[in-house]
């Protein structure tokens, strides 16, 4: 990376290799794979009114798509939780079986993020963003005859598609190939690429006269919507000049009639054009790693600036504030709210399993509103809760802790820590052998030779007998005896169950519903869908069904 997080907000934290922080902290790093890091950039979104978020998909057909795919579920939880929106953003770059596979992608997993009410629309359809077609590079290699029908095809199945393309589209040189402009006048909304185009506010201007201007009215003449990238500037560069580059952008590109504005980019901590929060002095910055922070044109910034100014300019561009040239936005908050909400009270345990605590408080009032609490465990904080109630998990069976719990505002203000409960979890039940006999076909349910789960056993062996594993809550996750893995339902359930996998998340667990004809059925965490012996157990087990019937029914048998 390139330039350093503020790390005050992330509970879960990792340490590295660079040397400590100038303050002398430890210099540790949050993983974007965690649900509360995932949580917390969507908080700061919905704190500061950033209204949309396009999650970013490289070729998920490789070793990477397992990983792509639990981000794409985290992202629909935050998206939820925080009342934004998503859409799923195609990055073609070096996917050279993209034409066939991006199709496969779209209807067997990511299709089905369109049933969340987070899921972004546009004209009543689902938009679908695809990066990268006609740019002028050996990773983008296509001919325009391929990418224009993957843009139809996503038209025709319903889709708004907005295409990211190169910043000289229209003239079909430089970064972009020739012949391409049918298929970009086929996207719904086009979006061309600026980072590394700009680096001041001169540049800003002469891209406004020479190429925006005639962009816009190339869009308009052919029904597109134009929506420009706005970036804060390389802080390795010293681009920003505290924020005025940026505004400049907006300025421009509100008064050019942009119909919307791509933020480039927002946790790009790898190339320096991150608006997420960023150490706001050298203090919070790894000793002698060369990296600068946000005050260094001399002008200091908190840590949140350039998500503030992202708000502003949003507010512009929906006309919420006239337009200006003039930065509406102070670096630092150096007046304003300075109140911190009231302190969260009667913190109580209502609930408690053998790895986790569910806590309850009465909520804070602020004179702005409360934005959220923060849970501390044993000190430390933990999580950040939206609301009261909140479950803390993946706590150790009979363990004892002590929990406190802050209220916080949309202005930073922590209220004082609320009464302190302490709490033993339960001790952790005695796991249990068992087997699965499918009341499709009565055969057991085999995880051999690391082959998805089928059944298809005559009888218990090894390969048929599965741990079963109590994670609390009504939860449970089946650890295979013949490999020690957990049962995985892949994909967030668009792939066969298979046992690969080391711990238990959501997408290995499981809640067992008894059925009154005495068997079991199991409806996967990740997707809330029933685990199906499909083809009457002909086929390998698979959790996409909505309701039981007899190939969603088993039968438990001790091991």
């Amino acid at each position: 990376i390139v330039a350093w997080p503020d790390m005050r907000e992330y509970t879960h934290t990792y340490p590295t290799a660079y040397a400590n922080l100038n303050n002398g902290q430890p210099a540790t790093l949050f993983s974007s794979y965690d649900q509360q890091t995932v949580d917390t950039h969507f908080r700061w979104m919905r704190e500061n009114n950033i209204d949309t978020a396009a999650l970013q998909r490289f070729n998920p057909m490789g070793g990477e798509g397992p990983t792509r795919d639990a981000m794409a579920t985290k992202v629909r939880t935050a998206a939820e939780a925080n009342g934004r929106k998503f859409y799923i953003m195609y990055d073609v770059t070096d996917w050279t079986t993209m034409q066939s596979e991006i199709k496969t992608d779209w209807t067997t997993k990511m299709k089905a993020l369109t049933a969340s009410p987070a899921y972004a629309l546009q004209n009543g359809k689902p938009v679908v963003g695809i990066w990268g077609f006609g740019f002028n590079d050996p990773k983008r290699p296509w001919a325009p005859a391929p990418c224009l029908e993957v843009v139809n095809w996503f038209k025709a199945q319903g889709c708004y598609v907005m295409g990211g393309v190169p910043t000289h589209w229209r003239s079909g040189n430089e970064d972009s190939r020739p012949g391409f402009l049918d298929v970009y006048h086929a996207f719904n909304m086009i979006s061309p690429w600026m980072v590394g185009r700009i680096g001041n506010i001169a540049d800003t201007d002469r891209f406004f006269a020479n190429v925006n201007t005639a962009d816009q009215a190339d869009c308009a003449a052919h029904g597109i919507d134009y929506q420009p990238c706005v970036l804060p500037g390389d802080v390795t560069g010293n681009q920003r000049a505290h924020g005025d580059f940026m505004w400049r952008q907006f300025y421009n590109m509100v008064r050019v009639g942009a119909a919307g504005i791509y933020i480039s980019m927002f946790d790009e901590f790898n190339e320096g054009n991150q608006i997420a929060k960023t150490a706001e002095t050298l203090a919070g910055v790894p000793a002698n790693s060369g990296m600068r922070a946000l005050d260094a044109d001399g002008t200091a910034c908190s840590s949140d600036y350039y998500l503030r100014l992202t708000g502003d300019g949003g507010r512009m561009l929906k006309g919420q504030i006239p337009l200006t040239a003039t930065r509406p936005t102070p670096p630092m908050i150096t007046s304003g709210d300075r109140q911190a909400p009231s302190v969260p009270g009667n913190l109580t345990v209502t609930a408690k399993t053998a790895t986790s605590v569910t806590l309850s408080w009465t909520a804070s009032t602020d004179n702005v509103g409360v934005t959220g609490y923060q849970v501390l465990r044993n000190g430390t904080a933990v999580a950040t809760a939206p609301n009261t109630p909140y479950t803390v998990t993946g706590l150790t069976p009979a363990t004892a802790y002590t929990f406190t719990v802050t209220a916080r505002d949309a202005a930073g203000n922590t209220s004082a820590a609320s009464n302190a409960v302490s709490v033993t979890t339960a001790t952790a039940p005695a796991s249990s052998v068992i087997a699965l006999r499918s009341r499709a076909n009565s055969r057991y349910v085999s995880a051999a030779n690391g082959s998805a789960l089928i059944a298809n056993g005559t009888s218990v062996g090894a390969a048929q007998q599965f741990e079963r594993v109590d994670l609390g809550n009504g939860n449970v996750a089946l650890r295979a005896k013949v490999n020690n893995m957990y049962v995985c339902a892949e994909g967030a359930g668009a792939q066969p169950l298979i046992a690969n996998r080391a711990t238990a998340g959501a997408w290995e667990t499981f809640q067992v519903i008894t059925n009154p004809n005495g068997s079991v059925s199991l409806r996967a965490q990740v997707n809330s869908q029933y685990v199906c012996a499909d083809g009457g157990g002909a086929q390998p087990l698979i959790a996409n069904r909505t309701a039981i019937g007899p190939w969603e029914q088993f039968d438990l048998v001790a091991g």
